[in-house]
Formats: structure tokens, C-alpha cells, sequence
């Protein structure tokens, strides 16, 4: 059996009154930025070059790292439409592999676009691995 009373610190329940009431305005701050930065996002997609997008992404990470009702739609998109949401999960990581997801997004346009003749990144691609070999 111990011995030793530890003394209570004053106002106990102020400060951690306080410290939730600031965690929370920090939290809505930040939900508030990142709802600011999508779109400021969209307003700047039309503009030529690929501007738009990755600034909507940096929107989403702040976004989906701060609302918990944000997460539970981004999930409930992503289970109804894995393939449109995948590459923005690669994105949304930690150590984003923002390459690779260019290149897919390449290939997959030129898919869409240009018939089987006219693509030209897959044997750029080939022609580049060759040339490392």
C-alpha cells in the first residue's frame, strides 16, 4: 500500500474544458479549410493544365483526416465506385505514389481516346525499358 497522496491540479475540469472547446474550433477550422481548398479546386479545373485536380485531393486529405461524416461518405463512394475512387486512395496515403497514378491516368485517357493503332505511351513505355536494359 502506497503512501504517497498526489495532489489534484487546480481547476482540473476548466482546463480540459478548455483544452476540448480548442480542439474542437481547431477541428471545424480545419474542416472549414479543407471544404475552402475543394473548392477553390473546382473553381480552378476549368483552367487549362491539370491544376484543378491535385488541389482538390489536398482538399480531401485535410477534409477526410478531420469530419468523421466525410469519411463514412468517402467509404460508402468508394465501395459503390472502387475503380473512380482508387486512384485518389493512392493519393491520399501517407507516402503518395503520385508517378504511378499519373501514368495510369495516361493510359487509361489514350484507352478512352485514341484507337489501339494511334496509343503511344505503352510503346513509349516498352521502347523506354528496352533502352534501360
Amino acid at each position: 500500500m502506497s503512501l504517497v497522496l498526489t495532489m489534484p491540479r487546480a481547476f482540473t475540469s476548466a482546463d480540459d474544458a478548455a483544452r476540448a472547446f480548442v480542439a474542437r474550433v481547431k477541428r471545424w477550422a480545419l474542416i472549414g479549410l479543407g471544404v475552402a481548398i475543394i473548392l477553390l479546386g473546382i473553381a480552378i479545373a476549368p483552367l487549362p493544365g491539370p491544376g484543378g485536380l491535385p488541389v482538390i485531393v489536398v482538399g480531401l486529405m485535410v477534409l477526410l483526416r478531420n469530419s468523421f461524416w466525410a469519411k463514412r461518405q468517402f467509404v460508402r463512394f468508394q465501395r459503390a465506385h472502387p475503380r473512380t475512387v482508387f486512384p485518389i486512395r493512392r493519393l491520399l496515403r501517407r507516402e503518395p505514389e503520385v508517378f504511378p497514378v499519373f501514368w495510369q491516368g495516361i493510359l487509361r485517357t489514350e484507352r478512352v481516346i485514341l484507337t489501339k493503332e494511334r496509343r503511344f505511351a505503352k510503346r513509349l513505355r516498352r521502347r523506354f525499358r528496352k533502352a534501360r536494359r
